[in-house]
């Protein structure tokens, strides 16, 4: 039986997985730019559209743990500055556009975190962005529905609530600092 893309798709990143390496980005980022060139027909991904499901797991790795998530936003929604802990992800864009910037951590003589904007990057339909452990971004969709894939390489989910290792940052007087432990 013919595999469709998402299958595809997985089975390279299976085949190519291992420990973090500009070589593994690299491979991981070409294999979800061609999930983006999947035809709109395709079940699964004519099932994405119609549904339009805010949050949907597409595939876990038995194996090797990581886990591509689809999420259709709506524009205007924010989601403000975090990282992902120990974790890296790869967004990529399969319709619709999402800013997405990225923030310095400063910590100043008091040991009080306030974070700087660097930049902001304008992530449209068929590109992708990828986020290494330790790195700060927020997104905000400017237009959609934006429908787009989170590949991560664990699942966060389960990280972020057992071991508390995801920051999220507030905003106070105008200022991104860091939220309630």
């Amino acid at each position: 039986m013919a595999k469709n893309s998402l299958e595809e798709v997985i089975e390279g990143i299976r085949s190519i997985w291992g420990p973090l390496t500009s070589e593994l980005v690299a491979g991981c980022r070409q294999h979800l730019e061609e999930l983006l060139q999947t035809p709109a027909t395709e079940d699964w991904l004519a099932t994405l559209h119609r549904d339009a499901p805010a949050n949907k797991e597409m595939y876990r790795d038995p194996t090797h743990g990581f886990v591509l998530l689809a999420h259709t936003e709506h524009a205007g929604l924010y989601r403000p500055p975090h990282d992902h802990g120990r974790g890296w992800v790869i967004y990529a864009m399969q319709q619709g556009e999402i800013e997405m910037g990225t923030y310095g951590r400063i910590e100043d003589t008091d040991g009080n975190v306030k974070l700087v904007k660097k930049d902001s990057t304008l992530v449209r339909t068929g590109q992708v962005q990828v986020y290494l452990p330790g790195d700060i971004h927020d997104t905000r969709c400017i237009s959609g529905p934006a429908l787009l894939f989170r590949f991560t390489e664990r699942d966060l989910k389960k990280e972020d609530k057992e071991e508390h290792r995801l920051t999220r940052y507030v905003e106070r007087d105008g200022v991104w600092t860091l939220g309630a432990p």
